[in-house]
């Protein structure tokens, strides 16, 4: 009954419904959700879409924005999110053969120490390389630790519908995320410039044993749409297609998500931007992209100091303090008269000891 559940839940036909649903009541419709007093959104063939400005937050339109589908490469963008504050982009990477032969999308990576993190994220986010993603996570600490780092900064986005099982994106069960959650991962991807800057790089140079060769980014707005920022796309054949964009005109940003799409998708996606520019600011949003939870300060040990109750001695310990506590009048008498007899019976011993020891101490010549 699991396994079949989940099956349903990833292929479309089940959604995801928190109560309420994140970002507003109106995104945990599963039909089209768009504003009054304006043209509806292009038709597309996509299951599931969000169109909203960066900068708000603002939700222009969305159909089903929180149903659960598998991700595909788009999940590639959490990756990044997640390792680019962790990982020096300086430091030095030799993947693994695990990493090296990584099923589907690579940029072609060999078991020499001749990459760079910064290389290995423009492979992740230019080329979809799913030996990039593995090479990453194995700087990082290996897959566990990343996959448990993935889902945290998820949490921490509130991308509550996103299951990261690969750093890739590769399909594996119980892997899941939504249009919604995608928006947000990509509104906190574009305010890091560093994550910024692999997303809209179009052309790099790229190591190899010998020199090195030339990578292109698959996303094709880069070279169609003016003002494209970036993001990514993923597909594969049970996620069929997948893609998240981003363009910038004006000093604003709008983002568009979208999951299940069965096909050529670029002039839809360029269509809802061009209705997302048109509409921003004009129209009541039908929801927002709430802000990342703040992140949670490691947890240190602390002792704290309880204040002596006079120079120069110690505060007592909390056992002793607890049998202070319960003394009466009668029992501190007590322990005066027990305390004064043992030092008096002390001291009597002491006096007796010396006088035995200074009896039969040995004479010293002369005396």
């Amino acid at each position: 009954m699991t396994a079949l559940l989940t099956a349903v839940a990833l292929t479309g036909t089940a959604h995801a419904s928190p109560t309420p649903p994140v970002g507003g009541e109106q995104l945990g419709s599963r039909g089209l959700v768009r504003p009054d007093g304006v043209k509806a959104p292009p038709k597309s063939k996509a299951t599931s879409f969000v169109i909203a400005d960066a900068e708000t937050g603002e939700v222009l339109a969305a159909k089903d924005a929180h149903g659960r589908y598998r991700p595909a490469s788009t999940l590639k963008m959490l990756t990044a999110v997640t390792l680019i504050p962790l990982l020096d982009k300086d430091l030095a990477v030799k993947p693994s053969s695990n990493a090296v032969n990584q099923e589907g999308s690579a940029v072609g990576l060999t078991t020499k120490p001749i990459y760079k993190v910064d290389d290995l994220m423009k492979a992740l986010m230019m080329s979809s390389g799913n030996d990039a993603a593995m090479a990453l996570a194995e700087a990082n600490g290996g897959l566990a630790k990343t996959l448990q780092d993935m889902n945290t900064a998820a949490r921490r986005l509130q991308a509550n519908d996103t299951v990261a099982k690969t750093p890739s994106g590769l399909d594996k069960p119980g892997q899941s995320s939504s249009a919604y959650d995608l928006a947000l991962i990509a509104r906190a991807g574009l305010a890091d410039p560093s994550f910024r800057r692999y997303v809209g790089t179009k052309v790099a140079k790229f190591p190899a044993p010998k020199k090195y060769y030339e990578i292109s980014n698959h996303n094709k707005l880069l070279w169609r749409y003016d003002g494209m920022i970036g993001v990514k796309n993923g597909w594969t054949t049970k996620a069929r297609a997948s893609f998240v964009g981003a363009a910038s005109r004006g000093g604003h940003t709008i983002i568009v998500a979208i999951m299940r799409h069965e096909g050529y998708f670029w002039e839809e996606v360029a269509q809802l931007l061009d209705w997302g520019f048109a509409a921003r600011g004009k129209v009541t949003p039908v929801g927002r992209l709430v802000d990342p939870l703040p992140a949670e300060a490691p947890v240190q040990q602390q002792v704290t100091a309880t204040p002596s109750p006079s120079a120069g001695v110690a505060a007592p310990a909390p056992l002793l303090e607890a049998a202070a506590a319960k003394q009466t009048d009668t029992s501190r008498t007590v322990g005066i008269v027990v305390i004064g007899l043992g030092l008096l019976f002390g001291l009597v011993w002491l006096g007796y000891g010396l006088r035995r020891r200074r009896g039969s101490r040995p004479r010293a010549l002369g005396e």
